[in-house]
Order: C-alpha cells, then sequence, then structure tokens
C-alpha cells in the first residue's frame, strides 16, 4: 500500500456556515480525536483511510481535506513555486484527471478560476517532471481533485478526497420549491432533540428532504454508501496492494456499514405530508433514490390534519417564510394555525425552521430554543417550542 494511505497527520472538515459544531460531534462518535474547531470547520487527527471513513458517514460536513501545506503567497508566482515544492507524484496518478478549486479572496486575484488554473500547472508540470507523464485536468467531478484556500496572504493547498460536497447526496432528482440542501437538513433534525427510536413527523415536507434525512439517521444508513465516485478513488495507490489496498478497505467499511445498520422491522414512523399533490410526489420519488421510501409515510393533506403517532417523538415544520416563496404578511395567519396546533400537541418536541423572528412569534408559543443556521444566504433559526 502506498504509505500516504496509513500515515496519521491532520484532517481538516469543512462545512457550511453553523455546521460545524455538528460534525464535530459526528466525528467524535465516530472515535476521531478532534483537535480543534471554529465556525465552518473541524480539524482532527487520522490517515488517509480515516479520511475515507469520513466520507462515508458524515451527515453534516462538506468536504474531507489532507492539508499538503500552508505557506505566504502575494500573487501567482508565489502560489506557483509554493504548490510546485509539494510531492504531487506521490499523490496524482500521471495517467488520471485532476481538478482544482477553491475558496480565494485576494485583492491580487480577480478571477478566482486563474489561481485554480494557476495551481492545476504546478501540479501538472511537477508530476510531468517527476513521472514523464502528466495528468489530464478539467472541472468535471471526477478524478483526484485539490483544494485551494487563498485569503490575502494566508495561502493553504489540500487534497480533497471528497469531489463534489457530501452534501451532494445523489437522491434528490426533484428539488421542488426552495429545498432544503441535504446537509443542512440533516443538522437540523439532530438539532430538534429528536430519539431516532421515536416517530419522526414533517407536516409541509416539500421536496421530503428532512423526513429523508431523518429516515436515513434512524436507519443509521452512511449517507456515502451509495455515492458512485469519492475524489480518494482517483489518487495515486487506490487500486493497488490487493487485499490491502485502499480500494479493499473501502468496500470492507462499506460492508460494516450495511452491517450495522437497523433492521427494517425496528424502525420508527416517519410521516411526510403537504397540501400539494406535487409535493408528495417529488417526496416519493427523492426517498425511493435515497432507497428508504418504504420508511416513510407519505399523505396529501393539510397539515392540520395529519395522523399524528403516539408520542413521543417529534414534529418539525419547515413553513414559508416570505424570503424566497413570496408573502410576508399573509403568512402570520398560517403561523398563528401552526402554533394552536402544536399547543395542542404537547407530547411532541416541536420546532419550525423559519428566517422571520416575528412570524416565530406569530405561533403565540414560548420558545425554548432558538438554534442559528444559514440556508444559502438567509439568516435562519430552528424554533423550538
Amino acid at each position: 500500500m502506498n504509505g500516504n494511505w496509513n500515515t496519521s497527520g491532520e484532517i481538516v472538515l469543512s462545512c457550511a456556515r453553523h455546521l460545524a459544531g455538528f460534525a464535530k460531534t459526528e466525528a467524535q462518535a465516530l472515535g476521531f480525536k478532534v483537535t480543534g474547531a471554529d465556525d465552518d470547520s473541524v480539524t482532527l487527527a487520522g490517515s488517509p483511510l480515516d479520511a475515507m471513513r469520513l466520507n462515508l458517514h458524515l451527515r453534516t460536513a462538506h468536504r474531507v481535506l489532507i492539508p499538503l501545506g500552508r505557506f505566504e503567497a502575494k500573487n501567482l508566482t508565489h502560489l506557483y513555486n509554493h504548490a510546485s515544492s509539494i510531492p504531487w507524484e506521490d499523490w496524482i496518478d500521471p495517467d488520471g484527471y485532476l481538478t482544482t478549486h477553491g475558496t480565494i479572496r485576494n485583492d491580487t486575484i480577480r478571477d478566482s478560476r486563474v489561481a485554480a488554473m494557476r495551481l492545476k500547472d504546478a501540479i501538472v508540470d511537477r508530476v510531468r517532471d517527476k513521472r514523464g507523464r502528466r495528468p489530464d485536468a478539467g472541472s468535471e467531478d471526477k478524478g483526484a481533485s485539490v483544494f485551494l484556500y487563498w485569503h490575502e496572504r494566508d495561502l493553504r493547498i489540500f487534497i480533497d478526497t471528497t469531489g463534489a460536497a457530501l452534501s451532494r447526496r445523489g437522491y434528490r432528482l426533484l428539488p421542488g420549491k426552495a429545498p432544503m440542501q441535504e446537509a443542512l437538513a440533516a443538522a437540523v433534525v439532530m438539532a430538534t432533540g429528536w430519539d431516532p427510536s421515536t416517530p419522526f413527523v414533517s407536516p409541509m415536507c416539500g421536496s421530503g428532504t428532512p423526513a429523508i434525512e431523518a429516515a436515513m439517521i434512524a436507519k443509521r444508513r452512511a449517507p456515502g454508501f451509495t455515492r458512485n465516485h469519492f475524489a480518494f478513488m482517483s489518487l495515486a495507490g487506490y487500486h493497488e496492494g490487493g487485499d490491502d489496498s485502499p480500494e479493499a478497505f473501502w468496500k470492507s467499511e462499506c460492508d460494516k456499514a450495511v452491517a450495522a445498520e437497523t433492521p427494517s422491522d425496528d424502525m420508527p414512523q416517519i410521516i411526510a405530508t403537504d397540501i400539494s399533490r406535487e409535493a408528495i410526489r417529488i417526496s416519493r420519488a427523492n426517498a425511493k433514490a435515497a432507497k428508504v421510501e418504504q420508511f416513510i409515510s407519505f399523505g396529501v393533506c393539510d397539515f392540520e390534519d395529519t395522523a399524528l403517532p403516539t408520542p413521543p417523538g417529534a414534529i418539525f415544520m419547515n413553513p414559508e417564510y416570505g424570503e424566497r416563496m413570496g408573502g410576508g404578511d399573509d403568512l402570520e395567519g398560517l403561523y398563528a394555525r401552526i402554533g394552536r396546533w402544536y399547543g395542542a400537541n404537547t407530547g411532541f418536541l416541536r420546532s419550525i425552521f423559519t428566517s422571520s423572528p416575528r412570524l416565530a412569534k406569530a405561533t403565540g408559543l414560548e420558545f425554548s430554543s432558538l438554534t442559528p443556521f444559514f440556508n444559502g444566504t438567509l439568516d435562519c433559526r430552528l424554533v423550538a417550542f
């Protein structure tokens, strides 16, 4: 096995804003030692093999990154020279495919694509010098991936073991109106305080993402299991070594994940309803793609007519809040109805997700907690009652 694969070092989990705390909790539950965390990243100790496990199991992170170097860089020349000092020939297959991307805030760079291209030049030039051949490069989500963080003079370069973001589970074939992204939905479901052995109810389910994520959590289904490609699968040495190869390790981890799933007979009730027949059609299609359709009971009805199971359990609602789907003043009546319905069902954990404090107050209920999230650029809260 290529020595890089089981050499322990630092791993960085990149996350959407406010989700790092959830990713930290997930990593610790998997047995990892967390060495640092801020609002959008988590740092822990591990090897590239550990990075594979993280890609398989994490629900709330976006990427699993392996740091290769941190430098001071003022301009593109500095970027090229620093990147050229990294032993890319140990990581990148000279006959493979490579993509470079990142987050860049540097006064000398007007177009972030220029920096990504210069990084790519440094990598392929180094690999060609050391191996006599150079990988192809482009912007497709295939092959190996290198991530660039360049904020002012702070330059950091990573192997991106993920590729397409972890939040892109691959099941959301039909997005519907104002859909909630998968990693956000998983974090919100966790933040409700729901016990995954009890029922989860999602009225106004929209495209079904929170209900689907709840079903995957209750099933203990590894979210990366059904994904066809991760960037680590294209790193040098992945297919080498027979029974001792990283590829064999990945298969073993996937087999363990399947064996650890909750038996179907032990699954709790998960209910998703919406007044829109089209929304339920979309939700069913997405749940089928996620292979959890059989664990979710769908229904077309007004939220107040949702048939509730016996408590305890959790009810989660993501009603319109007038930011992306229109409305505003006309929504106060809707939130007042939600408040009355919630007030009549006190045996459940009850929460709503909204960007509007005014509308949350229109429920007439006392808040027990407010958890901050960002839904795209919208500053939102999970409001628990």
